[in-house]
């Protein structure tokens, strides 16, 4: 196993527990503009219990490593975001398989799986205000970028920039999922809440990952 590859993801799963969890009031404010307001509770749960247990993750490889942590998340993050996000960490994982190490390539295939698996999950798709349309739009410009010879770093700092855009976006949209969607036009006007937060968290793999 490459302990570049498993430093690597272990870096970008503590960042997004980290950042879930000093974002819960922001994030929960955001969802109570339509929604019931329990999503930044509800993830920050779900990342301290991956946090307090971090230490004990099977780190056999990044594909186990990003299951396991997916299993963690799914235990306790209630309502609709437990079973999203940690299938998204899952399919992640079972994209990654056993590999000694991980590539441009099949960084960006770990990331379509969890995007595919997202979208089986909360039967939703790019369109219905939710995380996809900010994780989608992230994922084609990381892609693009690395596909022209982008470093990692430069590939996220535009991936970034692209995810913020995206999540500001979905502020003209009508949400079509989740309590959100029980207010039709009235939720025209706000950002969508899992998409800011998949924003805010995509900046902060992008300020840490080069240090």
């Amino acid at each position: 196993m490459s302990s570049d590859a498993l430093e690597r993801t272990e870096l970008v799963v503590r960042t997004v527990a980290e950042t879930a969890v000093e974002n819960e009031r922001y994030f929960g404010d955001l969802d109570a503009v339509v929604g019931d307001g329990d999503f930044g509770y509800s993830l920050a749960r779900g990342f301290e219990k991956l946090l307090e247990g971090w230490d004990a993750l099977d780190r056999t490889d990044v594909g186990t490593f990003l299951k396991k942590s997916g299993m963690t998340i799914t235990s306790r993050i209630g309502g609709t975001s437990g079973p999203i996000w940690g299938t998204a960490f899952m399919r992640a994982g079972i994209a990654a398989g056993d590999n000694d190490d991980i590539s441009s390539e099949q960084a960006v295939a770990m990331l379509r799986a969890a995007v595919d698996g997202i979208k089986a999950r909360g039967q939703s798709d790019v369109g219905d205000k939710t995380l996809l349309d900010a994780l989608v739009p992230m994922t084609d410009t990381l892609e693009q970028q690395l596909h022209q010879g982008r470093s990692a770093a430069e590939a996220l700092t535009a991936a970034a920039a692209t995810t913020r855009e995206a999540a500001e976006a979905t502020k003209d949209m009508v949400a079509k999922r989740g309590r959100a969607a029980y207010t039709g036009e009235r939720s025209k006007g706000s950002v969508d809440a899992g998409a800011m937060a998949v924003a805010v968290i995509v900046e902060r793999i992008s300020q840490v990952w080069s240090r």
